[in-house]
């Protein structure tokens, strides 16, 4: 979990730290002795870079992929606390008020305890409780019309489908890539731009500044991919709003 500062101050330094090598390199193997190396660090830089980039683009896609199948299965989860809350209306009047009261409870402990807790890596618990209660309460339902068992049905319906979202919710956000890939990642980037760094170009100021974007480039890919690695913390972390939207929707 990266602050936006941290994630400033560690493309600072990396981009400081590249350029330094940079210059060490050049004081102790000048260009000119590295130009005659060209032909060799051309071809394996060539397979180098495209192989580095392949892997940095799918971990950038498959993070950015779980970021956003964790955003709509929270909008699913509330989605179906809404309705539960809609469907109360049909069930008995003992019912139908605490169920109303559980969904207020529930959409309030999401905002105000599980979020919280999310980005903090702990596991919420104040919801698991509320969740339970409704349970309780429609499984103690004892439907006297058709309406009420229609209602009662759908109700659990819905319901069934806010548990897995809440237990999906949970999986997520404790979903990381593993630290060998993370391995993979580091040392590819370092390779990377060593060996853009050994280039003998002709012009100094012109390969500086390619390998200033190179690794430019490099860090704030990496930067992403750690940013939205986990998706309920950091600085970029996935909304409350779809339970707030849905507890403003829900009348006291």
């Amino acid at each position: 979990m990266l602050t936006l500062t941290q994630n400033i101050v560690i493309l600072v330094v990396t981009m400081t730290c590249s350029m330094l090598f940079m210059a060490i390199l050049n004081r102790f193997w000048p260009r000119e002795r590295r130009t005659v190396h060209n032909d060799l660090i051309g071809w394996q830089l060539g397979i180098l870079g495209t192989t580095y980039a392949v892997i940095l683009g799918f971990m950038l896609y498959t993070v950015w992929t779980n970021f956003g199948e964790a955003n709509v299965n929270t909008d699913l989860e509330a989605n179906s606390l809404r309705n539960v809350y809609n469907i109360a209306e049909g069930l008995p009047a003992p019912q139908r008020t605490l169920l109303e009261q559980q969904t207020r409870a529930y959409a309030d402990a999401v905002i105000n305890y599980d979020w919280p807790e999310l980005h903090r890596g702990e596991i919420p618990e104040e919801s698991h409780l509320l969740d339970r209660d409704m349970w309780k309460t429609l499984t103690s339902i004892k439907a006297a019309s058709p309406s009420e068992l229609v209602a009662q049905d759908h109700a659990m319906t819905e319901l069934s489908s806010l548990t897995e979202h809440r237990r999906t919710r949970l999986i997520q956000s404790v979903y990381r890539l593993p630290t060998i890939l993370w391995a993979v990642l580091l040392v590819g980037g370092l390779v990377t731009i060593l060996s853009a760094s050994l280039f003998g170009a002709a012009n100094r100021t012109l390969h500086v500044a390619q390998v200033f974007f190179f690794t430019l480039l490099i860090t704030l890919v990496l930067l992403a991919i750690a940013d939205v690695n986990l998706p309920f913390r950091g600085w970029v972390h996935v909304s409350d709003f779809a339970f707030k939207h849905a507890r403003m929707n829900m009348n006291d």
